[in-house]
């Protein structure tokens, strides 16, 4: 198995365990959670920098992609599950991606779009939708008086992801360290808006260590072996197989909360493993 898929899966594995984290910390402000969780993520790397600056040394095109890409893609998906239903915004942003898999031939020199590339993200984003509407089913998520103009900033935040993604390739070379500077500035920026825009809150002991493991996994580590993945392998194949995030997370969240499994997790599996095997035989 390439190190590149095996990177991808690493951090798919990391970020499948965000929602049930953040079912935990529910209670949290969003921006609060996100801004904590970043600067925890951050952590690993400050040792690095103690040793050799260079280890942060970026241009600052390149830290403002990063802040673009960790900050922005934050910021928009908050603002998308507060204004529209929030399963269904969840399945907008997770358009990414198939974004990836299309934009991959107009942000990155040398690479095309084969007919199999397309069919395969069409397939994962089945998948995925599957995954993510099928586990409403005996569950109140969606419900409310949240509007659809929400929809925009959802489908902004797939955007970002998918173009910050492909955009670490088109940048000139950075050490995957610098993801902890990118990382850092982020959450310094999260935790501005969360004085600016939520309630304040307090945090049991409880709620720090959940927070750490929050931060030193899915907001944390994840973005450094993700950066690894992409810098080793096809940017398609990698978002083709980035579909088993929400098939990943979903189970688990069904798993934590004690919610029997169901048919569309077994359906969505078969459709997202079908478009991953697919993608990676596509050159």
């Amino acid at each position: 198995m390439p190190s590149s898929t095996v990177y991808a899966l690493l951090a798919i594995a990391l970020w499948t365990t965000l929602a049930s984290l953040g079912t935990a910390l529910s209670h949290l402000p969003p921006f609060l959670l996100t801004g904590l969780a970043l600067i925890v993520g951050s952590v690993p790397s400050w040792p690095l920098v103690l040793r050799d600056r260079r280890a942060w040394a970026v241009p600052p095109r390149t830290l403002a992609l990063g802040i673009y890409g960790l900050f922005g893609y934050h910021f928009l998906l908050f603002i998308a599950l507060r204004h529209a239903p929030p399963v269904e915004a969840n399945l907008v942003n997770y358009l990414w991606p198939l974004l990836m898999v299309v934009l991959a031939p107009l942000l990155l020199p040398g690479v095309s779009l084969r007919p199999l590339h397309l069919v395969a993200g069409l397939l994962g984003f089945a998948g995925a939708a599957v995954a993510i509407l099928g586990a409403r089913e005996g569950a109140a998520a969606g419900a409310g008086a949240a509007g659809h103009w929400g929809f925009v900033p959802a489908l902004a935040s797939a955007f970002v992801w998918a173009s910050y993604s492909l955009g670490t390739k088109r940048v000139a070379a950075f050490p995957t360290s610098a993801i902890g500077l990118f990382g850092l500035v982020s959450g310094v920026l999260s935790l501005a808006c969360h004085a600016l825009l939520e309630p304040a809150a307090a945090l049991s002991a409880r709620d720090w260590l959940l927070v750490a493991v929050c931060g030193l996994g899915p907001l944390g580590a994840a973005f450094f072996v993700w950066d690894m993945a992409l810098k080793r392998g096809d940017a398609r194949q990698i978002g083709i197989l980035s579909y088993l995030t929400p098939l990943g997370s979903t189970a688990l969240l069904l798993l934590v909360t004690g919610r029997p499994p169901s048919w569309t997790i077994a359906l969505a599996a078969m459709l997202i493993i079908s478009a991953a095997v697919m993608g990676s035989r596509a050159r």
